[in-house]
């Protein structure tokens, strides 16, 4: 395969959560390094972090394996044992089922972006550590819901109806 060129591959900002979840996301953007490449067995990312953004909602995934290595700057993983500094060259693994909710936090005034390498499979649950929210993911799309399987309340999301 050729080298990657970075700079011609887009950053993709925002996220999937539902409501005013997605705003929690603002300074994080991602590059889609893996289908930049054609690979189509596991997902690979570039992920930056603005000063004071996450990666995501800290999670957990029942179906799919995901590794983190820190590129640049100095993020903080924040898992069920606690706050972690984590500087280039740093590396993190969450094996699938292991039900230790995690997130990258950027506590720095400089930009961080880490790389992260998951399983990619055709249907996937994760759970949410901090919220009553899980997300199921099927050829269909993401479907976020309470953990019980009920929907999300408009206070949990921020819809006015």
């Amino acid at each position: 395969m050729p080298k990657l060129n970075l700079a011609d591959i887009s950053r993709r900002g925002g996220s999937v959560y539902p409501g005013k979840l997605d705003a929690q996301m603002a300074g994080r953007s991602s590059q889609r390094l893996g289908d930049a490449s054609g690979i189509t067995q596991f997902g690979v990312n570039l992920v930056h972090i603005e000063p004071g953004g996450l990666s995501s909602l800290r999670h957990y995934h029942m179906n799919q394996d995901e590794f983190v290595m820190i590129t640049e700057g100095a993020l903080t993983l924040v898992d069920d044992d606690g706050e972690h500094d984590m500087l280039p060259g740093d590396c993190a693994s969450f094996p699938a089922g292991d039900t230790n909710g995690h997130h990258l936090v950027n506590k720095t005034d400089a930009p961080a972006a880490f790389l992260v390498v998951g399983t990619r499979t055709e249907n996937e649950t994760a759970y949410y550590s901090d919220l009553d929210m899980m997300v199921t993911v099927d050829p269909d799309g993401f479907s976020f819901t309470r953990k019980d399987g009920s929907p999300l309340t408009a206070d949990q999301i921020g819809d006015e109806q």
